[in-house]
This record gives C-alpha cells, structure tokens and sequence, in this order.
C-alpha cells in the first residue's frame, strides 16, 4: 500500500507541474479582448473595442481544448508507465490534473496583461486600444484536464489493461457407461 501512494503522491505532482507548461500555452495561444480608454469629466472610463466579439469564449475555449489535450497525455503516459494502474494512482493523476488546471490558470493571468484597466488606459493614452487581463470565464474548464484523463485512463485500462485469469469451473464428470431404461 506505501508504494502505491507513493506513486499516487508522485504522479499528482509531476501532472500538477505540468500545468506550468499549460499556463503558458494558454497566456500564448489564447485570443485578446481589446478594449479602449476614454476620459469622461475628471475620471477614466474603459469599454470593450469590438462589443461583438467573441475573444472572451475563445479565451475559455482554448483552455478547455488545452486540457483536454493535457489530460490526454498524462492519461496515456501514466498508463504506459504504470500499467497495473490501481485507485490510488488513478486518484492521483485527477488530483494533479485538477492542481495543474489551477496553477495553469494563475500562471496564464500572472503573465497576462496587468488587472487594472484603468492604469493600462491611461498607460495607453485616450481612445487607444489595449489588452484586457486574461480571465478565465467559465470556472468549469478547471475540470477538463482531470475529466478527459479519467476517461482515457478508463478506455486504456478496459482495451488494454491486465486481465484477471477467468476460473472456469471444472466440466462435470461423464460416466462410460450410459443406461437406457425403458
């Protein structure tokens, strides 16, 4: 049982610090919202460039793709690397996906552009657009990286996985001689 709670605790932090990678994957890939800066009276006001614009969702979206991705992976290395499988490894590479989402998250908005809208707008003078901080919208997303690898892993192990050995139980015995009665 130590071993595998080992292995479980090992597997949660090498998935959970993979979630680095995807931090800045998504602070890369994820689309901008561009908003603009104006000066009403004595105080900065700040609204959305394009008000239609769909940079928001695909924001969220390209971190759901992402983990998805991510949780794929770390489902088919930790298969291959550990066959056998059991719950407390398999709990361990959900907790790490979850773990790796959240730090995911933070590292993208902590190299995402700066929080205060109204310093960027000032920052960037009236009527200039800039980038808004990267958000993430639906708090949902957190969950993919750990749902996608949990049904892999699931798939992997029921395709390709160790088999119990089936017991068959012993043919009944057949005597030699056979009675006809009338």
């Amino acid at each position: 049982m130590k071993t595998e709670m080992r292995e479980a605790v090992v597997t949660a932090v090498a998935v959970a610090l993979s979630g680095v990678l995807l931090g800045l994957l998504w602070w890369w890939l994820a689309p901008r919202v561009a908003y603009v800066g104006d000066v009403t009276g004595d105080s900065w006001v700040v609204y959305v460039k394009d008000t239609e614009g769909e940079q928001a969702v695909g924001a969220d979206g390209t971190f759901t793709l992402l983990a998805l991705g991510f949780g794929a992976v770390s489902a088919l290395v930790v298969f291959l690397l550990r066959r056998r499988g059991g719950v407390p490894l398999v709990a361990g590479m959900a907790l790490g996906g979850l773990l790796g989402s959240l730090l995911a998250w933070r590292v993208g908005v902590w190299l995402g552009p700066e929080q205060d809208l109204i310093a960027q707008a000032r920052e960037a003078g009236r009527g200039v657009a800039f980038d808004a901080p990267l958000k993430l919208g639906a708090k949902g997303a957190l969950l993919a990286w750990s749902m996608a690898a949990l049904v892999l892993h699931l798939g992997l192990t029921a395709l390709f996985g160790p088999r119990d050995p089936e017991h068959f139980p012993p043919p009944p015995e057949q005597n030699s001689t056979v009675r006809l009665e009338k």
